[in-house]
């Protein structure tokens, strides 16, 4: 499956933006999919990921309550609604699937995420 992602850009802190990732060739109704971003200097991370359904989510600590991740396998695309943003959420952020339905046994550093968009970045200023 083909991942492209958008919606990046430059934001204040405590602003919001919105990434899509939207897929082709296949659909992604049987992929869980995840958003990771890489700060510079540091390594990649999962901030989020959602199961094929949409009923099972993840996220890392420090976006929780200020970042929902949801899917719309109808129009075959995963969105990350992102509020109350802060500097340190700076990085380049790319969407990946995983094929494999649930979360279970999901591996946070993305080596079982066979599919990756080319990235997108969001930059927060102070």
């Amino acid at each position: 499956v083909q991942l492209q992602a958008s919606g990046g850009g430059l934001v204040q802190a405590g602003g919001s933006l919105r990434l899509s990732c939207a897929a082709s060739e296949r659909p992604l109704s049987s992929y869980s999919m995840g958003w990771f971003r890489q700060a510079p200097g540091k390594e990649r991370e999962l901030v989020a990921a959602i199961a094929w359904s949409g009923t099972m989510k993840y996220y890392t600590d420090s976006v929780k309550g200020r970042f929902t991740i949801s899917r719309d396998n109808a129009k075959n695309t995963v969105y990350l609604q992102m509020n109350s943003l802060k500097p340190e959420d700076t990085g380049v952020y790319y969407c990946a699937a995983r094929d494999h339905p649930y979360l279970s046994g999901m591996d946070h550093k993305g080596s079982d995420f066979g599919s990756w968009g080319q990235g997108t970045l969001v930059t927060v200023s102070s």
